[in-house]
């Protein structure tokens, strides 16, 4: 089973109310603390962030998150999604393409802001999911 990573507050990673769960804000982080999809492109330190992997990563740890209610991507009905930059957004729908799609996939809200608690991330998403409690 995949170690998952740990809050950075004082709040839970997911919340269950009823048949709905919710998912905190997620990140690229990884259980390490390292963050997927930084290169250094140099040995100056240059470093290319790629909004293609991390936000496929992010889709990962939300799934794996899911999976601890005993739920899956496909009962996510919304998603609120933060861009540090807007310029990402081809390569964000490209990679968020690979996970949901039009005719089946949640409704979903992308929105920029000016940063997210490590400079290394371009991206965090969180979601709403809806699966029956048996």
């Amino acid at each position: 089973m995949k170690k998952a990573v740990t809050p950075r507050g004082a709040y839970p990673l997911t919340k269950r109310v009823g048949d709905f769960i919710f998912v905190s804000g997620t990140s690229s982080r990884r259980p390490d603390n390292s963050i997927a999809g930084v290169d250094i492109i140099d040995n100056l330190g240059t470093k290319h962030l790629n909004i293609e992997i991390q936000t496929h990563e992010v889709l990962k740890n939300i799934e794996h998150l899911l999976e601890q209610e005993n739920a899956t991507l496909d009962d996510v009905v919304d998603v609120t999604t933060f861009l540090v930059n807007m310029n990402d957004f081809a390569g964000y729908n490209k990679a968020y393409a690979e996970f949901f799609n039009t005719e089946t996939g949640p409704t979903r809200t992308t929105v920029a802001v000016h940063q997210l608690p490590h400079p290394d991330l371009i991206i965090e998403i969180k979601v709403m999911a809806y699966k029956k409690v048996k």
